[in-house]
């Protein structure tokens, strides 16, 4: 009973809620874009427009979860808490090692240049808002995918060991929110500019007190002290795939 009380932590429950109400958003809104594509007539936008306690309701949920991120909290990820002095378990050592800090210049030239060439299309009138407001739904799909299943800035750029060590944790508010400068609208833009306070924030923190982001630094960072637990869910992942692709090798063996 205890190890599947550690294996469905508070945060971990936290993630998939907030990796289902976003994935059925995303769903939602890919139909209606189709649809409008296909046959025309109310736009996204305008939807809504017409539905400004819907847009409310949205507009709340994320404020919400970028809100949590500004103060401890339990029901958080460790990746995200450990710029807060309350966080802060010295080990005793004073060498501070972030081994992928060298990765946030390449993951921002990456981010900036591939959000520059949808922002350019918007443009030049070739995508509308519908569109980098669906962009913006699919890259909170996708934050959530990074956190829960794989993650390319994990695996391909920084190669740190977990979400919990991640240098660039709160960066991932200003990524969902990037289309959303191309949308003028009260709701749009006061999430992205509270996106890019809290990732202000986190920067600032990271210079002034880079001993809180070190795993040497901080006991609070280590495998002993994590509440989210994800490893074990992404090394069960790991391990399904090896076997699929171990079994699908040795059927075309088999036919060959």
């Amino acid at each position: 009973m205890e190890k599947k009380h550690r294996s469905h932590s508070a945060v971990m429950m936290a993630h998939y809620f907030s990796f289902t109400w976003r994935s059925c958003l995303f769903i939602t809104l890919l139909v209606l874009w189709i649809a409008n594509m296909v046959r025309g007539g109310e736009t996204i936008v305008f939807r809504f427009e017409q539905h400004r306690g819907l847009m409310a309701v949205l507009w709340l949920l994320f404020t919400i979860e970028m809100l949590l991120r500004f103060f401890p909290s339990r029901f958080r990820s460790p990746g995200c808490q450990k710029q807060f002095a309350k966080n802060y378990i010295k080990t005793g050592k004073t060498e501070i090692i972030i081994a992928d800090n060298h990765g946030t210049v390449l993951a921002l030239l990456i981010w900036i240049v591939f959000n520059l060439i949808f922002g350019g299309l918007h443009m030049l009138g070739v995508l509308n808002d519908d569109f980098m407001l669906l962009l913006c739904s699919a890259y909170s799909v996708c934050d959530m995918i990074c956190i829960l299943f794989f993650c390319p800035f994990q695996t391909w750029i920084f190669k740190n060991r977990c979400c919990v060590t991640c240098r660039i944790y709160n960066w991932d508010f200003a990524m969902i929110f990037t289309p959303l400068f191309f949308v003028v609208d009260k709701y749009t833009w006061s999430l992205l500019a509270m996106s890019i306070a809290l990732l202000i924030r986190w920067e600032i923190t990271f210079y002034l007190h880079p001993e809180r982001f070190s795993e040497n630094t901080n006991a609070y960072l280590t495998c002993a002290n994590c509440t989210e637990k994800l490893c074990r869910h992404k090394r069960q992942l790991s391990g399904l795939w090896k076997r699929i692709d171990a079994f699908t090798k040795e059927r075309i063996a088999k036919l060959r």
